[in-house]
């Protein structure tokens, strides 16, 4: 079974609606599926965050549940036609993964083609470590280890330096280029509005803001909408 994955760096963009921008490749890949696990434990208050979800899956005509309401969270899991890990804060939405024994469960079920979308803290822990989140880390959770469904780390909501700026402090580039000193892993920053698609053997880049990708011993690169991105499936060179 081919890997299903949507990798979205914002679920809202400047002057949508929450999932506005992403809900066509949502559509396109979910394709006949009707019914949607949603993992809401990025944020605090799991029943207004699994309202919001469910009434925007609604509209797009498909019926969403909480992995919070289940009685077995891995038995849900493990029955789900798709799922949906949504946004807020990367570190607890992955102490929770553990806490709840939820990564091996969720890899198995997108080995066998389950479907993945994830948006932002949802993306994050979609890649090889939650390093390059921009959160804070509110709690610890037991490792930075992710669930390494592709072989990159993102950066949501990635911000080009701005050149008029007075701000003295670390650019999201500069602060990129720092974690390639300690680790060989490939970087996409991911602009918000822009999404990747992941099967098996290729990547697609959605959304006109496009991506910029950061690899060590290399300058970073622009990537748009159409420019080959397979070669993140095989990692750093």
């Amino acid at each position: 079974m081919a890997k299903h994955l949507l990798l979205v760096s914002t679920s809202t963009t400047h002057g949508t609606g929450y999932l506005d921008h992403c809900a066509g490749p949502i559509q396109d890949l979910l394709g006949g599926r009707r019914q949607v696990l949603f993992v809401p434990y990025a944020l605090f208050d799991l029943d207004a965050y699994t309202a919001k979800a469910r009434e925007r899956f609604a509209r797009m005509g498909y019926e969403l549940t909480s992995v919070h309401e289940a009685a077995d969270p891995v038995a849900a899991v493990a029955a789900a036609e798709a799922l949906f890990i949504g946004g807020g804060n990367t570190f607890r939405l992955l102490a929770r993964l553990y806490e709840k024994g939820l990564l091996a469960p969720i890899r198995t079920r997108v080995a066998a083609g389950m479907p993945y979308v994830g948006t932002s803290a949802g993306s994050n822990v979609a890649c090889v470590t939650i390093r390059t989140t921009n959160d804070m880390p509110i709690v610890q959770p037991p490792s930075f280890d992710a669930l390494q469904l592709v072989p990159f780390n993102l950066n949501p909501h990635y911000l080009d330096p701005d050149p008029g700026s007075t701000h003295m402090g670390e650019t999201r580039e500069e602060r990129l280029l720092q974690f390639l000193e300690e680790n060989d892993k490939i970087v996409v920053g991911l602009r918000e509005g822009s999404m990747l698609r992941v099967g098996d053997e290729s990547i697609e880049l959605l959304g006109a803001p496009g991506a910029r990708i950061f690899q060590r011993g290399q300058a970073p690169r622009e990537v748009r909408p159409g420019d080959a991105l397979d070669f993140l499936l095989r990692g750093p060179a």
